[in-house]
């Protein structure tokens, strides 16, 4: 069963989601969550391009929570000190609107990075 945050993930949520990462993600993240061009390579002002959120990227790699957090309140709520030129989403978007766009994203993943990435948040759940 696929979910976010402990909330099972279904087709409405999945279509909010895609709505809202259209709206608020693909600009940077692309309508295909192909990332942006050479997002390995720092840019000219030695921040990081904006990550695939498909398989090909490392969004998979991270417990729902870190992503959550990410979204939320920016990527220096997750690593202190990052600057980054990701916006911080609190108060734009809602705590639901954040989890229906991961839900989408992760609906997208195929079944092994889908697994990996449930493992992970299990075991960062169980840490806290």
């Amino acid at each position: 069963m696929l979910a976010v945050l402990g909330m099972p993930v279904d087709a409405e949520m999945i279509d909010k989601g895609a709505q809202l990462y259209a709206e608020n993600c693909a600009s940077c993240h692309g309508a295909d969550l192909e990332g942006q061009p050479d997002w390995r390579r720092r840019l000219d002002n030695g921040r990081m391009p904006a990550p695939p959120h498909d398989e090909t990227g490392h969004t998979w790699h991270h417990a729902d929570q870190q992503l959550f957090d990410t979204t939320k309140n920016g990527l220096a709520s997750v690593v202190p000190g990052y600057e980054s030129d990701m916006p911080v989403f609190d108060g734009i978007l809602s705590d639901a609107e954040i989890a229906a766009i991961l839900g989408y994203i992760k609906n997208t993943w195929p079944e092994r990075e889908r697994d990996y990435q449930a493992e992970i948040t299990s075991r960062s759940e169980e840490g806290s």
